[in-house]
């Protein structure tokens, strides 16, 4: 049982574990300490149930209908290039960088972190379709522990990362660097979707 749950561990951090838009919002986020513990709640939950999810069957039915991942797969891009955009326009704005000033609303960053959640592919064909697809090669007595391992995985992840931004954040008030941040941001976003639009 032990071995299938360090397993499932592993293998949900090494899907997980990539510089992607979701990890770039929680690093915002905690850098920013702006409605951090709902992002970083929204995250987890959604991983938990789209990886039950997978267990349980649904990766088999998304795996059957190849025209879904198509449907996503160019919704995922228009919404990564919006989301680059979006950090050049911050970019730009040097007093809108620091942590304390042009505060998102909790609505405006809860639609966000569900969009960059449910919106991407990789969310689909990671975390339901493979893990998924793997939990079931385990055997039956071992599906559900390597699942719990991939669902700690994820729930670690998002709070080290979200966290550990938080406390880095007083490094990291100046607005140039905030700039840098978010060009880079930006930079990856565009490199993710042209990625994604190339399949």
């Amino acid at each position: 049982m032990l071995t299938h749950l360090v397993t499932g561990l592993l293998t949900g951090w090494s899907l997980i574990i990539a510089v992607g838009p979701q990890n770039a919002l929680l690093l915002r986020q905690g850098i920013r300490r702006e409605h951090l513990g709902v992002v970083v709640t929204i995250c987890i939950v959604a991983d938990v149930l789209l990886i039950a999810a997978g267990t349980v069957g649904i990766g088999a039915i998304v795996l059957l209908a190849p025209w879904a991942l198509e449907v996503l797969r160019w919704l995922g891009v228009a919404y990564l290039l919006w989301f680059a955009w979006t950090s050049l326009k911050s970019a730009r704005e040097a007093t809108g960088l620091k942590a304390d000033t042009h505060q998102r609303s909790l609505k405006s960053t809860i639609v966000t972190t569900l969009a960059l959640t449910f919106l991407n592919p990789g969310v689909y064909i990671d975390t339901v379709v493979m893990l998924g697809n793997l939990a079931n090669q385990q055997g039956s007595d071992a599906v559900w522990p390597f699942t719990f391992g991939a669902m700690l995985g994820s729930i670690s992840w998002f709070l080290v990362i979200g966290y550990g931004a938080r406390g880095l954040s007083r490094y990291l008030g100046r607005p140039r660097v905030w700039q840098v941040l978010d060009i880079i941001i930006a930079v990856v976003l565009v490199l993710l979707a042209a990625r994604l639009a190339l399949g």
